[in-house]
């Protein structure tokens, strides 16, 4: 498996009616070991959805280019991806949302059922999607991601909107399957205290045109990740380093 390297000289966008042309990215280079969980924070506007729209080749209207991980040189690689909204199908029940991205001999494999079970909704297979809490939907969201047993794995402020216990939840959900079934990450969050808990590393954006302001490695032991002084300790160290980040986040 090789690693993801991102090479984004330049994302604009055009000139529309009264609104001037936007550079949203410009000269941002970068790499994710593979394997690693990797977590891109900056200001809102400095362009981290219009870098995983590119990474995930939703954008491909930019100057530079994008090296994705995969598996296996013999075929494509294999992306998933989390958005702020969990984009459920409401006609399709909680399993079938999840066997949506795979194939028929995949859903033959048992990979559903692990998942279901994995993220605590193995009693709601049949569920549609209207009877689920928010925090559910997410949870459905995250396993669809994991079926299709991504080489790299977008994550777009995922957990945005939900309350402190459930978001924390989730976030540590995200970890266990993380840990069992291994895969590079690119997560972006607002939220410090999140990327402290989840990253090998932390990526700060500038303000638009976002460009790479800081790679910083996340030198606390997983063990202490639990422990909200620990957390917090190393978010005030950033926050000292990188005073941006208190006035723009």
């Amino acid at each position: 498996m090789s690693d993801l390297e991102i090479d984004i000289r330049r994302k604009r966008y055009p000139a529309v009616g009264s609104a001037a042309m936007h550079v949203a990215l410009e000269d941002l280079r970068f790499t994710v070991r593979r394997g690693d969980l990797v977590c891109v924070i900056g200001p809102s506007g400095c362009g981290k959805t219009t870098l995983l729209n590119i990474v995930a080749g939703l954008d491909k209207d930019f100057e530079g280019q994008v090296r994705l991980p995969s598996a296996s040189g013999a075929r494509e690689p294999v992306i998933g991806y989390v958005f702020q909204n969990p984009r459920l199908l409401p006609w399709r029940t909680v399993a079938e949302n999840i066997e949506l991205a795979l194939r028929p001999e995949q859903a033959r494999t048992g990979i559903v059922e692990e998942l279901l079970a994995a993220t605590g909704l193995q009693d709601f297979p049949h569920t549609y999607p209207e009877r689920l809490s928010v925090g559910m939907m997410r949870r459905v969201a995250l396993a669809r991601a994991f079926a299709v047993q991504p080489d790299l794995l977008l994550m777009d402020e995922p957990f945005v909107s939900l309350d402190g216990p459930t978001a924390h939840r989730l976030r540590l959900l995200l970890l266990d399957i993380w840990s069992r079934r291994p895969t590079t990450v690119l997560f972006v969050t607002h939220d410090i205290r999140e990327a402290v808990l989840l990253a090998d590393r932390i990526l700060l954006l500038s303000a638009a045109p976002g460009t790479l302001e800081a790679d910083v490695p996340v030198d606390l032991d997983r063990s202490r990740r639990t422990d909200d002084r620990a957390i917090e300790a190393f978010r005030q160290r950033l926050i000292e380093e990188y005073p941006q980040l208190s006035r723009e986040l």
